[in-house]
């Protein structure tokens, strides 16, 4: 994982031409969707602007490179077939085979998994793990689906992804709704139908069919690095810090876990079912359990309700955004009062929240750098899979802080060089590495 010497792709001075001595056209301003695909075109955008990406290759980078829809009929308990709709999407595989999550979810559609893939494909990039970025996703509410329904859904969808996914082609792994049992059904599906086993299909297995030490914990851990080097910059100490987490799925709980072990006293935790604070800080454990058993930490003895919106505005040094998309917009960003928002979700602050934030003094870490602890250590077991050699816990943390600490570095180094944000900072150290890479490789045939 080494710097490339080879200098930013920038664009020729007079610009392409059609006809000698005709320039190009000045192409017009991309118009952006709305949701979370027009929050990661914008973004890149103006990363591509920032650097001056080269018009063609810029073409190129704002479109996935493979799409698939699927239909997923599935024999449900009662006897019924419910037919559920998939995704896969592979935005750019200039570095590396295509990697990136699938989640079960009832908002999921293709321009969600496209957004996810292209911010997956910068992910990797700035982290430097030899990943193309790619997600998948199903239309569906495993809430409301007993554990034999989610089984025959995680089957159903591996067995149409057979011929896309594989250890050299593209690996998926958990996310939002899916976990290592979801990853080993689909492992298992996909051996059975090769004959043989074949663990670097998925990442974020259980460990006794070739997961990594690590990595339930991987997403939130790296959170928590990427908070302890923001704070240390910013001259925040955390012992004795306030933190509020939204989102208590596996990245929030191990984020919010892993920063009171630091001396961080968390005092709200939203998810799905409602929230709770409590001013003297929460019993992390006692949520946990009571998530467990009842779906929902909503209504927990000692604390008051909260919601997500009201999460965002509270007095505290941190809050970390652990939950879904679009949830710090141009409308509540003038309520953060945080000093450090950590974006341990893909995309949840969108752009014109952005100057409001940095104008506010809120360090933001981008997503790209903070949420990669997943990525990261599902590399990790990639290899792991592929020598038939493991390593240990403290291994796994100790190189995942040293990977990602770098990028973090380089993300504040150019912001400080460029007078400009961490996130347009990361995005242009991201797509600066894929524009090198794709034009490296050129255009085949």
């Amino acid at each position: 994982m080494q710097e490339s010497t080879i200098a930013p792709v920038r664009a020729r001075a007079a610009g392409p031409t059609t006809t000698p001595g005709r320039p190009r056209p000045e192409a017009p301003a991309p118009a952006h969707p709305a949701g979370a695909l027009g929050a990661a075109l914008e973004q890149f955008d103006r990363a591509a602007d920032h650097i001056s990406l080269d018009p063609e290759l810029r073409a190129i980078l704002r479109q996935a490179r493979r799409e698939w829809m699927f239909s997923l009929p599935v024999r449900m308990d009662d006897g019924r077939t419910e037919v559920y709709t998939g995704y896969r999407v592979q935005h750019n595989l200039s570095r590396g085979p295509a990697k990136g999550g699938i989640r079960f979810h009832p908002q999921a559609d293709l321009d969600e998994v496209r957004a996810l893939a292209m911010w997956m494909t910068w992910k990797c990039a700035l982290v430097d793990v030899p990943f193309g970025g790619a997600k998948g996703g199903v239309a569906c509410d495993p809430l409301q689906m007993s554990p034999r329904e989610v089984e025959r859904l995680a089957r159903r969808f591996a067995t149409e992804m057979a011929e896309v996914i594989g250890p050299e082609r593209d690996i998926p792994a958990p996310d939002v709704n899916t976990n290592a049992q979801v990853m080993a059904w689909m492992m298992d599906t996909l051996s059975m139908h090769r004959g043989y086993s074949i663990p670097g299909v998925m990442t974020g297995k259980p460990l006794e069919i070739g997961g990594s030490e690590g990595r339930g914990d991987a997403t939130g851990q790296g959170v928590v690095y990427c908070v302890e080097d923001a704070a240390r910059r910013i001259g925040l100490p955390l012992a004795g810090a306030t933190a509020a987490v939204q989102g208590f799925g596996n990245v929030g709980e191990a984020a919010a876990r892993l920063l009171a072990q630091l001396g961080v006293e968390v005092i709200a935790v939203t998810d799905i079912g409602g929230g709770v604070v409590a001013a003297g800080g929460l019993d992390l454990a006692a949520l946990r359990d009571r998530a467990r058993q009842t779906g929902s930490v909503a209504g927990a003895p000692g604390t008051f309700p909260i919601t997500n919106e009201e999460l965002i505005g509270l007095d505290v040094d941190v809050v970390v955004l652990a939950a879904l998309d679009g949830q710090v917009t141009g409308k509540n960003a003038g309520r953060v009062r945080a000093r450090i928002l950590a974006e341990g979700a893909n995309g949840p602050t969108m752009p014109d929240a952005d100057p409001i934030l940095r104008a506010n003094g809120v360090t933001v870490i981008p997503d790209i750098l903070c949420n990669a602890g997943g990525v990261i250590v599902s590399y990790f077991e990639w290899v792991q899979n592929r020598e038939a050699l493991f390593w240990t816990l403290e291994e796994i943390n100790d190189r995942l802080r040293r990977v990602i600490l770098r990028a973090a570095d380089r993300v504040w180094r150019r912001a400080a060089d460029d007078d400009i944000d961490p996130r347009l900072a990361a995005q242009a150290i991201a797509v600066e590495r894929v524009a090198r890479a794709t034009a490296i490789r050129g255009l085949y045939p």
